[in-house]
């Protein structure tokens, strides 16, 4: 009798044994099997994902980018504003342009530091819009764009003070938060200080970033125009910001009007100094984000615009290699 519960006994553990081993081998089968899926993933997330330089899609250039074999342009941006609720043309176009390429959205009339209540039937429909384009985030400008609720087609500029900070950091929450988006602001050029302004503009940037708990969209043109018309040292301005909180970045041309006096106009070439204070922050960074050129005006040939992206391409190669 006890001879054949020992054998019971061994029989089950052996029976337990080759359960265990059988689950294990399952659990390592389906393991590879979720790797391997997940790996399969990996390229397709990559090229989803904004790199490299970008160029912002400008309807007097845009049908010959998109069908054109061969571009330095790595991602495209895009104003939600221009393409919401629009069919026909544009619409081809930005499918186009999302079948090639990875797309960045950036508004233009969020009014993230206006009085008036957030228009959340405008919110509603970028909403679904930027889910439509498969964003990995969302972009505007830090500035009044409304005025006594009449939207002024503007970016104006903030009185630089702790309420002003206060009030943009609440909206750009509300905003995020609405948008289930990362959101990055980006500062903007001004030609006058508004009343009331007693901070640095890099410190009000940066306070409005850290309270917002959001990014920030560097211009780089736009520090190095303010820095001319308000007298100060970009190089220092730069070294106040956030850096590791930089989403991505702009550049572009100005107009000269006068010794202390430049028009950020997104409509020439990017500018020598531009240049240096661009390889002055990248040299900042841990890494490069995506640097989007703009040409909004004075727009020239594709393959003039080409030779800009590619001569960018090769600053950022350049100064982040000697970082």
């Amino acid at each position: 009798m006890k001879a054949n519960a020992d054998l019971n006994a061994v029989a089950k553990r052996d029976a337990k044994r080759a359960n265990a081993a059988a689950r294990r081998k399952d659990l390592v089968a389906a393991t590879k099997t979720r790797v391997k899926a997940l790996a399969a993933k990996i390229p397709a997330m990559a090229k989803n994902r904004p790199s490299g330089v970008g160029i912002g899609l400008r309807l007097q250039f845009a049908e010959e980018l998109v069908s054109t074999k061969a571009t330095n342009a790595s991602f495209v941006e895009i104003a939600p504003e221009n393409y919401l609720g629009v069919g026909g043309y544009r619409a081809r176009l930005l499918a186009m342009a999302k079948e090639r390429w990875p797309v960045v959205c950036h508004g233009l009339c969020g009014d993230l530091a206006g009085a008036a209540p957030l228009d959340q039937e405008y919110l509603t429909e970028l909403k679904q819009f930027l889910r439509d384009a498969d964003v990995h985030w969302y972009s505007d400008h830090l500035c009044y764009t409304h005025l006594a609720g009449v939207e002024t087609h503007d970016l104006i500029a903030l009185p630089l003070h702790e309420g002003a900070v206060r009030r943009a950091a609440k909206r750009i929450r509300e905003v995020q938060s609405f948008l289930e988006l990362p959101m990055a602001i980006e500062n903007v050029s001004a030609y006058m200080r508004m009343p009331g302004s007693e901070m640095r503009e890099e410190d009000f940037v940066a306070a409005v970033v850290r309270e917002a708990d959001c990014h920030l969209l560097l211009d780089i043109n736009n520090v190095y125009v303010n820095s001319i018309n308000f007298g100060f040292d970009a190089k220092s301005y730069v070294d106040a910001l956030p850096l590791e909180r930089v989403l991505q970045i702009h550049i572009a041309g100005h107009h000269r009007e006068s010794e202390d006096l430049l028009i950020d106009t997104h409509g020439a070439s990017i500018a020598d100094p531009v240049y240096d204070l661009l390889c002055y922050t990248l040299r900042k960074m841990a890494a490069v984000p995506p640097i989007l050129l703009e040409r909004d005006s004075n727009i020239p040939p594709l393959i003039e615009i080409e030779q800009e992206l590619e001569t960018l391409r090769i600053c950022v190669e350049q100064c982040h290699a000697r970082a």
